[in-house]
């Protein structure tokens, strides 16, 4: 019996192993911060807070299909008033969402790149954003993440045609 019970704890034990699989998708969830770097009103949005989900989705080359989607609120304001050209007053950042879709390259099991591009939605319009990435993990089993950004969102100012566009840190931590 105790053979019986010990050949099948093994033969279930070494399925488990040679049946597992890499997993097809990564997702990470983030807080973030974000300097505000240049903007028409710099003053009113010096730097906001949020959170992202960001997916790999896995293969076994280097390059990486990626997607993000972030939400920030800007909750500082100067409260000094700022005026276009034709003297209206532009609208202040608030909050932006971020819906990004790229490519990532991992050249180790502990660093990555990524360039992703996309819609980036402020003040009701959607406005073409890109953002370029830094990241590393804190662990070999990637776990924990760690990212420095870039984000620029093109034509955010409708008259001046002036960019905006911060540095964020993340942390994030893998939900599966």
């Amino acid at each position: 019996m105790q053979k019986i019970i010990t050949t099948s704890l093994l033969y279930f034990v070494l399925i488990q192993s040679f049946g597992q699989t890499q997993r097809k998708l990564s997702t990470y969830l983030f807080t973030q911060f974000n300097k505000t770097i240049y903007d028409r009103t710099l003053g009113n949005n010096p730097w906001g807070a949020g959170f992202g989900l960001q997916l790999f989705f896995n293969n076994k080359t280097k390059f990486k299909p990626a997607m993000e989607f972030t939400g920030d609120i800007y909750l500082e304001d100067d409260k000094v008033f700022r005026s276009t050209p034709d003297g209206k007053a532009p609208n202040d950042l608030g909050g932006m969402l971020n819906l990004f879709i790229g490519s990532s390259f991992h050249p180790t099991k502990s660093i990555y790149l990524s360039l992703l591009a996309g819609p980036g939605f402020i003040d009701g319009r959607a406005l073409l954003g890109i953002k370029p990435s830094f990241g590393f993990y804190f662990s070999k089993n990637q776990r924990w993440t760690g990212k420095v950004s870039f984000i620029n969102i093109f034509n955010r100012n409708k008259s001046t045609r002036e960019d905006f566009g911060s540095v964020s840190y993340a942390i994030g931590l893998r939900l599966f």
